[in-house]
């Protein structure tokens, strides 16, 4: 699908779609690359202003996973024209507004579509020095796996649009998907080998690109994944969606799984995030200190899920213990 996208490749695009990477980079001169990328979702819940927050925070933590800056946003919208009144689009912008304003990113504009449904998200571009750029793909046999945000938005929003969430958990979840990963920019000098961000493609599925990239195998600690309140008990009740299978069947090949692990687990594995948290590979005698910088820089957690291995053909590039 993506083969006729070769001829426009450029010496300067550093990073492309070759390793499904968070975003694109390309090199402006020695000292400057820019980090270019496009988000966008339906809504999560139901407030038009936390939505446009969610969204806006989802869409600039592509450009933060690449251990970039942003510097610019433009909005992009679709919507039912004649069901979703104007003042509803503007609490949404404002939303985002807030939220880049937040981050230092300015808004420049936008382009806005009439859609069956509602759609928002934006076109952000960063700037990263060249060297110290953040990669999916370069994690190294002996590293460490550290997770900044809790899993389980996907089952806690699932629960949500069914009234099952008490008032404590709902506010759990916004916090967790309105957060920044701001912390990306300082994980370069923190000795970080390798990041991603967890979204759609949930922690195996993100965790599996990571792998493969890399020609190394991740090992999981299901019980150091951090999770919302009841996220693998929502799970194992049914608060899912289409995702959630489409992960579990994406990763199925390439994943095992200890037999003795609850359902509600390993749903929370394949379970689809939105503006989920960084996942990182960091050497380990350079681990502590990574997670107590990100913990002061804001982060939600910092904790050690895993490692990195050595990965020996026939085996699965994903383990969850």
């Amino acid at each position: 699908m993506l083969a006729p996208l070769a001829g426009a490749r450029s010496p300067n695009l550093l990073v492309g779609f070759d390793t499904s990477d968070d975003a694109g980079v390309y090199r402006l001169d020695a000292e400057r690359a820019l980090v270019v990328t496009a988000d966008f979702i339906t809504p999560v819940v139901d407030d038009a202003e936390t939505f446009g927050r969610v969204a806006a925070a989802n869409s600039l933590s592509d450009v933060y996973a690449m251990g970039g800056v942003p510097l610019t946003a433009l909005n992009l919208t679709g919507y039912p024209q004649k069901e979703v009144p104007a003042e509803v689009l503007r609490a949404i912008f404002a939303g985002a507004a807030a939220v880049c304003a937040e981050a230092g990113c300015v808004v420049a504009g936008g382009h806005t579509v009439r859609d069956s449904e509602v759609k928002f998200g934006l076109a952000v571009t960063g700037l990263v020095h060249p060297d110290r750029i953040l990669r999916n793909s370069t994690a190294r046999p002996g590293d460490r796996l550290v997770l900044t945000k809790p899993l389980g938005t996907g089952a806690l929003v699932a629960a949500g649009r069914a009234g099952k969430l008490a008032p404590a958990e709902y506010d759990a979840l916004v916090r967790c998907m309105t957060t920044l990963n701001r912390w990306g920019t300082l994980l370069h000098e923190l000795g970080a080998t390798a990041c991603t961000d967890v979204t759609g493609f949930g922690l195996t599925g993100h965790g599996l690109e990571m792998a493969r990239g890399a020609g190394a195998q991740l090992v999981f600690e299901s019980a150091a994944l951090p999770q919302l309140p009841r996220a693998a008990a929502l799970c194992a009740a049914g608060f899912t969606c289409g995702g959630t299978k489409a992960n579990a069947s994406f990763t199925a090949a390439h994943l095992q799984i200890a037999p003795q692990l609850a359902d509600g687990m390993v749903g929370l594995v394949h379970d689809p995030q939105t503006s989920g948290g960084l996942l990182i590979a960091v050497p380990a005698d350079r681990c502590a200190e990574l997670c107590a910088a990100v913990l002061a820089a804001g982060a939600l957690c910092a904790v050690v899920v895993g490692e990195v291995r050595p990965h020996r053909a026939g085996d699965p590039y994903l383990i969850v213990a």
